[in-house]
């Protein structure tokens, strides 16, 4: 097995991982609380998972699927009897000094059974995908999706739900599944532009709008608009854009950042951890941090393309996904691009269930790699 372990996918990961450390001494700087040691010791935790996982014949984590999902499932649901609200959504468990989220855990808990739906259903005469044969991936995608939802946390239920269709997608669906795809994807184009942009007499008919919470209206609106309420709901997005845009080619220099050093950088430790990156380093890192975000992508896909069956390809393929799409909203987000969506970057956020989570899928990609070849 140890011919086939991924040292590029490795050597990425590290080096994400240490340039966070080494940015979140800076994001962390007095009077706040120095989270970069925490985050050492969770590295240091997710360093460990990833042997424990490594250790495991995958296999075996195959069979597991199930009560993994389960157990994420009845997670969620207790958060509603004993789980802590933090900033609006009931999204934690509390343990002493600790806070455990389950949505975190939960994304891996639906790649491996969304996995394990399409390796036990396979048929080689029926290749793709109709509508009939989708609603077990579909109920096992919406489930999660709404409990998270519903705490609310539409952040991580939106990378459940992109993370999920890329697996499907995978899957191979009809044509016609696609079209509806697209067709979703412009009504909500129609959508937002009739509830936020079309001129029209107050009050303003609108399609959804006035189902969603004042605060996800106003990061629609705010992203649409970004200038139109710089006080209030555009607040982040333009302290983050300042940031990004005063750091030019080279950057001010670590912990030289005014943004930073001055916290008018919403959430700088979390959320906008990029945005210090980008201040204090520059467009030159900012592109080597790319460089190994991508590596990580690249290298993982090549361990699904090469793994030995069909749930090792698809847990691999759903693993990148849920990564990728988490550094695309984020930095998205960050540079004026996306809505705010309180979504963290992968490896670099300060966050232990967020660090834990994203090791234990590196530790199922190194996992998969190691055994391609055995049978």
């Amino acid at each position: 097995m140890v011919p086939h372990i991924p040292w590029g996918l490795i050597v990425c990961v590290l080096a994400v991982c240490g340039l966070g450390i080494w940015n979140l001494a800076s994001a962390s700087r007095p009077p706040l609380a120095p989270v970069w040691s925490a985050q050492m010791l969770y590295l240091g935790v997710g360093i460990a998972a990833v042997l424990v996982v490594c250790l495991v014949d995958y296999r075996w984590i195959q069979r597991m699927a199930l009560p993994i999902y389960v157990l994420n499932i009845l997670a969620l649901l207790a958060l509603r009897v004993i789980g802590h609200t933090a900033k609006g959504a009931e999204s934690w468990f509390v343990i002493g000094p600790f806070r455990l989220q389950p949505a975190e855990f939960m994304k891996i808990g639906v790649v491996l059974m969304l996995a394990k739906v399409y390796h036990d259903d396979f048929r080689p005469n029926e290749p793709s995908y109709g509508l009939v044969r989708l609603w077990k991936p579909l109920v096992v995608v919406g489930v999660p999706f709404l409990l998270v939802l519903v705490q609310p946390d539409l952040g991580t239920a939106l990378m459940i739900g992109l993370s999920s269709l890329t697996v499907i997608l995978f899957g191979k669906v009809r044509w016609y599944l696609v079209a509806t795809l697209v067709a979703g994807i412009l009504a909500g184009a129609i959508v937002i532009w009739n509830d936020y942009i079309r001129e029209v007499p107050e009050p303003r008919p609108t399609i959804v709008r006035h189902y969603l919470k004042k605060h996800q209206s106003q990061r629609i609106s705010g992203w649409l608009d970004p200038e139109a309420d710089l006080r209030g709901s555009g607040y982040h997005a333009a302290q983050s854009k300042i940031a990004v845009g005063s750091g030019g080619v080279s950057g001010k220099g670590w912990r030289e950042g005014t943004q930073t050093g001055l916290r008018f950088l919403p959430e700088q430790h979390t959320d906008f951890i990029f945005s210090v990156w980008a201040e204090e380093h520059g467009f030159v890192m900012c592109t080597l941090l790319l460089v190994l975000y991508a590596g990580i992508f690249i290298f993982g896909l090549g361990v699904g393309f090469n793994a030995r069956d069909r749930f090792g390809a698809f847990v691999a393929v759903g693993v990148v996904a849920m990564v990728f799409w988490q550094v695309f909203e984020n930095i998205g987000m960050v540079i004026g691009l996306l809505p705010v969506t309180g979504i963290t970057l992968p490896l670099m956020s300060y966050g232990g269930s967020s660090m834990l989570s994203v090791m234990l899928s590196i530790g199922l990609l190194v996992n998969i790699s190691m055994r391609r070849h055995m049978f």
